[in-house]
């Protein structure tokens, strides 16, 4: 078991995006994209640098590497986020899961554990997941 005992807030939502983006057998260069154009734009990483980034996803994919890892995983990114961040962290994991096209169906298992981890309510869930394919849709 390793020896990581808790996350801040950006970490947190940092291991999400990882999580979701390794869910098919690893990160493509558009899901690690759109992790760093998050990471560089939105409020919560104002003081996030990109060597926490870096630090932050070698840390998500230790704890995948674990026995139990997605399950220490999740403990450490709920412990972590309040109930407004849980929202903000399913976003981001939307945002990434949206960037790799043709989404798989490792992805959508690892968003419905993370909507359940993070203990969301359903309809909002939902609201989050269909703003983001909005936000994707091409005119094709």
């Amino acid at each position: 078991m390793s020896a990581l005992a808790e996350l801040s807030p950006p970490e947190a939502l940092v291991c999400t995006m990882v999580l979701v983006a390794a869910a098919d057998g690893g990160m493509t260069d558009r899901e690690i994209g759109v992790m760093s154009a998050q990471v560089q734009s939105l409020p919560v990483f104002r003081d996030f640098t990109s060597a926490g980034l870096a630090t932050a996803s070698d840390t998500a994919v230790r704890l995948l590497n674990e026995t139990s890892g997605l399950a220490h995983a999740a403990r450490l990114i709920r412990a972590a986020l309040g109930p407004n961040l849980r929202e903000t962290a399913y976003a981001l994991a939307c945002e990434v899961a949206a960037a790799d096209p043709g989404e798989q169906p490792e992805t959508r298992r690892m968003l419905e554990l993370a909507q359940e981890e993070l203990r969301l309510d359903p309809l909002i869930a939902a609201a989050i997941e269909r703003g983001v394919r909005a936000r994707y849709q091409t005119s094709g």
